[in-house]
């Protein structure tokens, strides 16, 4: 019915530009006074008394006296608590049809002003008016060119809500704002406009808003959040994380916390998470504003809303609390509620069985009820949880497969295949293969990479799959990679490829596009500029696919375009620098620009930020002093440790670990900054329960070196460094290139030896015979190069570095060496053992 009448809608638009293209209603104004009317409905103190001045005063209401009445009662839901406003009440009232008729009636006499305004309530208090919000927005478009930037703004807004984002209406709106941006300055007008054209506009009219809003955010008061809202929203909808206008804005957002209600919080926190933006300071005083709000809700309504936006990132106390009190109240959620809850609670890692049994309980109830993209979210998030209902899983089941045979979207068949892809038991028969099959030439490389995904999981999980279903599945499989290879040999845009490039993993991307990505983007390289930069970099470093003519390119805009990158993603740009171990041409500028940004924005950087920098930095030999005093205080280090209660089990992990190898690397390297050693706790914890199994290729190293050095004695397998390093296997020889016995000492093949902890900051070499060296041995398999080639990473670099300080040889062997055909026998492997301790293949 609504598609029907907003077809009419347009219907009807067009043909009155057709009979009167040029001709504007001449408006009439009453001379009658509406004053003590309008005073009389301003002094009521409910719905009832606007509704019976109404009923007495119908013969006689003008328009002004209408659109008052329409202010009033919206002015009372307004005061009315988000779960008991009924707008029922207003739209089923007798008297609401009477003014519904009014309106109708008497709106070519209203004003702009007032006619934009009376659609905007009926719309907020009469979602079934649909024939009179039809002839208000007909009005509204006759009037469109007269508008004045309020006006416009407020009636771009009503359009939005109605979903018209991609209405001829909307498209001519943009155009009037194109028109007059240089004389726009009102930016609260402005970003509601922004928010409501930014499905329609190119990406050179989205760059002049941008300029626009920065040119005139000054002239907000600190206190406008909403404008602040909606212009990072703006930058959400066009995907820009535009860094100058996000933190300006974010610092709006922080100078109001107290005043900002639930919702807003709930807003700015998902816009945060859409741009990838990461304020540890709005995320810390927002935990502390929602904390104090848990008393404040006991219904449905609210506290959903509050315990998925504090959930993931409250501490163990205030999840116990939200935990417990959504147990009470699990039996009145909706199903829109059960469905936020069960995501909010796998961000949050819960291991809470009976609240995650009751939530389940209740998804299942509503189940029929869901689109696919929903059954998806709750297939993952059940999995992720470790929920287990055979009863549940084949009704997902079962709903995947009749979506599936309706489908005809390629995202949404997409969804449905991974979503199958990863229920327990699943496999795809000939019906989903002839689904994917019909929509591949439709599909972008997103759609290709799920259904890769999903096709490889059943091939390697699928045990029981017929022979003939099996080949049908491989078939697929080259299907895929022929579309996905012929999709980016026709891409020419570096800017739509990245779009369907950002969000790519998983083992078929790696194998089957990688090589024609990497030449796609070679072809597309003069388009990397400032805006991309730090984006492609980011891709190189995920892929692990080294190129030497992207990272020139990459450094070579940086230092080309400096003034124009913000410190903010200095770290992505650096990244795959520190990865691949490699310095470009430009090496010295390139990193003094980097060092020098960095430098003039410590105070506003995150400590995660500060720590990944500074580990990356070392990683390639570079220690800058400012910024590692930054990090190396009591300060900071308080500071990143309240943000550790923020992150993920995985994160937080990741990020002592990068602290920890920040801080061996400057005292190792840097000893002259007098920074201290502060791990070895952390580090004990870590390998007392880390310790593992030696492969196959360890155990092989393991026997041989026993026999060439000449015994077990001579050998230590899994050995922790001074400052913790652990290496595979050590050896002493002395000045004549003899081993040194060890002294006693078992280990069984397969197992690691037990440690004696010492103190693990001296350097060894000092207590070697005279003339004696220590050597490490050190067995790089694949994750210790370039997927493309056999270059060394950075990492492993490092560490061949700092062991060299602490007074070893170190002898890297390589897997592809190891396993060569020029090592297949026994002896070969014997003689490049012997050649690579001794300098010599016999003894």
């Amino acid at each position: 019915m609504k598609n029907y009448l907003l077809d009419s809608l347009f219907i009807n638009m067009l043909r009155l530009r057709a009979i009167c293209p040029f001709s504007w209603r001449v408006f009439q104004f009453r001379t009658c006074s509406c004053k003590p009317l309008i005073s009389q409905m301003i002094t009521c103190t409910d719905e009832e008394q606007v509704f019976d001045l109404i009923e007495k005063n119908k013969a006689i209401l003008s328009e002004k006296q209408v659109e008052c009445a329409f202010n009033i009662l919206w002015q009372f839901q307004k005061q009315k608590t988000s779960f008991l406003k009924n707008v029922d009440c207003i739209r089923d009232h007798p008297q609401f049809l009477t003014l519904h008729n009014l309106a109708t009636s008497q709106m070519e006499f209203m004003n702009d002003d007032t006619l934009v305004n009376v659609l905007y309530i009926t719309q907020q208090c009469a979602t079934e008016a649909h024939d009179l919000v039809a002839a208000l927005v007909i009005e509204a478009w006759r009037r469109l060119e007269r508008f004045d930037i309020n006006v416009l703004s407020k009636f771009s807004s009503c359009l939005a809500k109605q979903n018209l984002y991609f209405s001829p209406l909307m498209g001519k709106i943009a155009d009037i704002v194109h028109r007059n941006l240089e004389t726009i300055e009102d930016l609260r007008s402005l970003s509601v406009l922004m928010v409501s054209i930014s499905s329609l506009i190119s990406q050179r009219f989205q760059e002049q808003l941008v300029n626009k809003t920065e040119n005139l955010f000054d002239t907000i008061d600190s206190s406008q959040v909403n404008v602040a809202r909606r212009i990072v929203q703006f930058l959400r909808n066009i995907k820009y994380s535009y860094y100058p206008l996000l933190e300006r804005c974010n610092k709006v957002f922080l100078s109001n916390m107290n005043h900002l209600d639930l919702d807003s919080i709930s807003k700015i926190l998902s816009l945060y998470h859409s741009l990838q933006f990461h304020s540890f300071e709005f995320v810390k005083t927002a935990k502390k504003r929602l904390a104090e709000m848990i008393p404040l809700f006991d219904h449905p309504d609210g506290f959903v809303k509050l315990f998925v936006a504090l959930g993931p990132i409250a501490g163990p106390e205030e999840k116990k609390q939200l935990k417990s009190t959504l147990l009470l109240m699990s039996e009145e959620l909706t199903r829109q509620q059960a469905l936020a809850v069960m995501g909010a609670m796998e961000e949050m890692e819960s291991r809470n069985s009976h609240l995650i049994k009751k939530i389940a309980s209740i998804l299942y109830k509503h189940l029929d009820n869901y689109k696919p993209i929903e059954l998806l979210r709750i297939t993952q998030a059940l999995i992720f949880l470790h929920f287990q209902s055979k009863e549940l899983f084949v009704r997902l089941r079962e709903l995947l497969l009749r979506y599936l045979k309706i489908s005809v979207i390629p995202s949404e068949i997409s969804i449905l295949v991974y979503a199958l892809s990863i229920l327990p038991s699943s496999h795809l028969d000939e019906v989903g293969i002839s689904r994917i099959e019909a929509i591949l030439p439709q599909c972008d490389l997103n759609d290709l990479n799920g259904f890769a995904t999903s096709v490889l999981r059943w091939i390697h999980y699928d045990r029981k799959c017929l022979d003939n279903t099996t080949g049908k599945q491989l078939k697929l499989l080259q299907k895929l990679d022929h579309f996905g290879l012929q999709r980016l040999r026709k891409c020419n845009n570096l800017n739509l490829l990245w779009e369907e490039l950002k969000s790519l993993k998983g083992d078929w991307f790696a194998e089957s596009l990688l090589e024609e990505t990497a030449g796609t983007l070679h072809r597309l390289m003069e388009e990397i500029n400032y805006k991309n930069v730090a984006e492609i970099a980011s891709f190189i470093s995920r892929t692990n696919y080294f190129s030497t003519l992207l990272l020139d390119r990459i450094a070579s805009v940086v230092v080309q375009q400096s003034q124009k990158i913000h410190p903010y993603v200095i770290l992505d740009i650096i990244l795959p620098f520190s990865i691949f171990n490699y310095d470009p041409p430009q090496n010295d500028e390139f990193f003094r620009i980097c060092i020098q940004y960095l430098n003039s924005y410590l105070s506003g950087l995150d400590p995660l930020m500060l720590v990944f920098l500074g580990y990356s930095l070392a990683t390639l030999g570079y220690f800058p002093e400012d910024l590692l005093k930054a990090i190396f205080n009591i300060k900071f280090l308080a500071k990143m440790d309240s943000q550790l209660e923020f992150l993920c089990s995985s994160l937080n992990m990741k990020v002592q670990f990068r602290l920890m190898e920040l801080n061996r690397a400057v005292c190792l390297e840097c000893p002259e900054y007098q920074i201290p050693w502060f791990h070895d706790r952390f580090c004990q914890q870590q390998y007392n329960k880390d310790f593992g199994s030696m492969n196959g290729a360890q155990q092989q190293i393991y026997k041989m070196l026993a026999e060439v050095l000449g015994g077990t004695n001579c050998v230590k397998a899994s050995v922790l460094t001074p400052y913790y390093h652990r290496i595979d296997f050590e050896c002493i020889l002395d000045k004549r290139k003899k081993a040194l016995p060890y002294g006693s000492h078992n280990i069984t093949l397969g197992k690691l030896p037990e440690t004696h902890w010492e103190s693990h900051t001296q350097i060894t070499g000092s207590r070697l015979p005279p003339g004696a060296e220590r050597i490490a041995l050190e067995f790089l398999d694949s994750r210790a190069f370039c997927r493309n080639i056999p270059h060394l990473k950075g990492k492993s670099a490092m560490k061949k570095r700092q062991l060299e300080i602490l007074g070893y040889r170190v002898i890297q062997i390589p897997h592809f060496e190891w396993n060569s055909m020029a090592l297949s026998t026994k002896e070969a492997r014997m003689d490049y053992l012997r050649e690579r301790i001794f300098g010599k293949s016999k003894s």
